[in-house]
């Protein structure tokens, strides 16, 4: 079982909360080489595509959709949950967005969650932590604000 990490997103809008995991993916990107992010669904992980295409070229993420760019993928891969040609890979962190437990979560050795501010993004966060504590992760709870990537 993975070792799972619940960030706890922060009170601010839509466009400040994908800023800030931008700078996460980026973090992760520098740390494991290889991210695999679960958006909400197509249009969200089409926001944070753009989102890094944005960053400056000295800190540029290599990236792609899923089904986009190369055969054997890049070292950090935007999902959604209604894409099911999404295939396993080895050695990727994953990053969950969506609101359930992505079936990638079993096959990565390290995921990160998030916990939304709203009182029904917390309940479902609580929903998968529980799932995730069901099948014997190592559980972990962290904010994540622009202090702490």
């Amino acid at each position: 079982m993975p070792n799972v990490t619940f960030l706890l997103l922060p009170e601010v809008d839509a466009e400040q909360q994908n800023a800030l995991i931008c700078d996460k993916i980026a973090a992760l990107f520098r740390q494991y080489k290889k991210v695999r992010v679960w958006a909400r669904d197509q249009q969200h992980a089409e926001a944070l595509d753009e989102l890094l295409w944005q960053r400056p070229a000295d800190a540029f993420i290599p990236h792609n959709l899923h089904g986009e760019g190369p055969a054997n993928g890049v070292p950090v891969e935007l999902c959604w949950p209604a894409d099911s040609s999404v295939q396993r890979r080895p050695g990727y962190v994953l990053l969950n967005l969506a609101d359930q437990v992505p079936v990638q979560a079993q096959q990565s050795h390290t995921v990160f969650d998030t916990v939304p501010p709203d009182e029904q993004g917390k309940t479902l966060a609580r929903e998968r932590y529980k799932h995730y504590r069901a099948n014997g992760s190592q559980l972990n709870t962290q904010p994540l604000n622009p202090e702490q990537k």
